[in-house]
């Protein structure tokens, strides 16, 4: 019994604490032209000055792995935007007491929200033609966030969400 209940609470806590990425591109582009990137020099990203710092690192070696290499002439710039919010909890439980008799009936309901309701940081990750202008990629990520994460913490949570968003960059033919 303990073993089931150790597992179901397992079970949701990983489930809370997924990353979830939506994506869109445009399907006329052809990723081959592109092969040195740069960020635009208006960046604001709205991380803090070391989030945005570490998230640079990690979004650099993961281009740099699949070969873009950083220049000052590049084929496309890199645009971060990122939002925090809280998140509603989405359970509850109803609690109802009520009666009836002789034609008379009553009722009283009081819903009770299980979970907690957790901030979740949206970041943004747009690609843009550095000739045309135009943007030809784009990832979203939505991820749980703790204010009050150790670095060592935020890097990791800002390295696991980058390597999902890129894991599917640049998007395959069909």
């Amino acid at each position: 019994m303990r073993y089931s209940i150790f597992i179901v609470v397992l079970g949701l806590l990983a489930s809370c604490a997924g990353i979830r990425v939506q994506y869109d591109y445009d399907k006329a582009t052809n990723f081959s032209n592109y092969s040195s990137y740069n960020y635009f020099s208006d960046l604001d990203s709205g991380l803090s000055e070391l989030d945005e710092r570490r998230l640079i690192r990690i979004l650099d070696s993961i281009l740099q792995s699949k070969g873009y290499l950083l220049s000052e002439e590049p084929d496309f710039f890199v645009n971060i935007l990122s939002s925090e919010y809280r998140n509603a909890p989405n359970n509850s439980v109803g609690v109802g007491i009520g009666g009836t008799g002789r034609n008379v009936g009553g009722g009283v309901s009081l819903g009770l929200p299980l979970g907690n309701s957790g901030i979740q940081r949206q970041i943004q990750f747009d690609f843009v033609d550095s000739q045309k202008d135009a943007l030809f990629w784009q990832a979203s990520s939505e991820s749980g966030y703790r204010d009050n994460a150790s670095p060592s913490v935020r890097e990791e949570r800002l390295r696991a969400v980058v390597q999902k968003v890129f894991s599917k960059y640049p998007p395959k033919k069909r």
